[in-house]
């Protein structure tokens, strides 16, 4: 990994759920650590309400963490600032600038009154004052050039676009306000299989002509093996297992890497069932008590897993929590 551009520090997000007099919480984010290189593209995967969208709103300030703390570099080799030390107006527009949210529908996240030039041209105003509005109007083309889009679609509205090209412009936004790192939760999950790659591929590279990272969220393990650098992947709210996507995947230490990979479908082999052995109780995220979470559906648990939260540790860029593989014993759950 490059010099961290974004580090997350025992990240933590709960969620009170229940009447005014409830105590019960929702551990949406437990003590997460992680880190994104200048020029990375890092995959988050996970099952749905494993806490991947919590972690990107947290990232992009849209939620408040209960603990932990978000740091950002400011470039020019300064050291990584603290989020809370974003006082003023000023410092939080910029940040947003810096880090923007492409969301997972392309058809709401875009206003459907204005034209799609309206978006990137206000993201422009707000973020680069220096810009007269025919420059404001040059660069929106120019930004639409570069996400594969033609200048001529700037005067079109939404319903206009397929799904492609709308997701394409929701990047361009993205891009108008510099971005350094784009939180793109999963953008390809409601397109057409068909060009789900066109999106994938731009991602590489915008990431290769512009310098921008991505932290890229999905449920895919095969589409995060095709554009992602390193993976992280999340169950019940923690890390599970983390390290570059190549050797994760290769080699997935944790069970439930194991369970992500064996349910990827090989095109080259004969039908697998292999998934289909995970049996078990779905992961309990409102006041969990210590222990593995994945125990529950892991079939090598021991005694252990059911007392004791078992710590994201390895050697040097791979990382897994899980009591038996830190054991040194060999892992094949599924």
């Amino acid at each position: 990994m490059t010099a961290p551009l974004l580090r997350a520090d025992h990240l933590t997000r709960h969620f009170k759920i229940g009447g005014a007099l409830s105590r019960r919480m929702l551990h949406a984010v437990d003590d997460v650590s992680f880190a994104i290189g200048e020029r990375e593209i890092v995959a988050l995967a996970g099952e749905s309400g494993s806490g991947k969208s919590t972690i990107a709103r947290l990232l992009a300030r849209v939620y408040a963490p209960t603990s932990g703390e978000v740091y950002f570099s400011p470039g020019d080799g300064a050291e990584p600032a603290p989020l809370s030390s974003l006082r003023s107006r000023r410092a939080r527009l910029r940040y947003s600038g810096e880090v923007p949210l492409v969301f997972q529908d392309p058809f709401a996240s875009i206003n459907p009154v204005f034209r799609v030039s309206h978006g990137v041209l206000r993201s422009l105003k707000l973020h680069r004052h220096e810009l007269s509005g025919r420059q404001r109007q040059a660069e929106a083309a120019r930004l639409f050039d570069v996400v594969g889009l033609d200048g001529g679609m700037l005067e079109r509205f939404p319903h206009e676009l397929s799904g492609g090209q709308r997701q394409r412009v929701g990047f361009a936004q993205a891009l108008a306000g510099r971005a350094r790192l784009i939180l793109a939760d999963e953008p390809v999950s409601m397109l057409d299989v068909s060009i789900r790659i066109g999106l994938l591929n731009l991602m590489a590279t915008l990431r290769d002509t512009t310098g921008v990272s991505i932290l890229y969220i999905t449920h895919d393990i095969a589409s995060a093996r095709y554009v992602a650098d390193r993976l992280i992947v999340m169950y019940a709210g923690q890390i599970a297992e983390s390290g570059p996507i190549e050797e994760v995947l290769a080699d997935p230490r944790h069970p439930y890497t194991q369970l992500l990979v064996s349910a990827v479908p090989d095109p080259r082999a004969p039908l697998s069932v292999a998934a289909e052995t995970d049996q078990g109780e779905p992961p309990k995220v409102i006041d969990p008590g210590p222990g593995c979470r994945f125990r529950f559906r892991c079939p090598i648990a021991i005694d252990i897993c059911a007392t004791i939260t078992p710590e994201l540790t390895g050697a040097g860029a791979r990382e897994v929590a899980c009591h038996v593989a830190q054991s040194g014993a060999e892992v094949k759950a599924f």
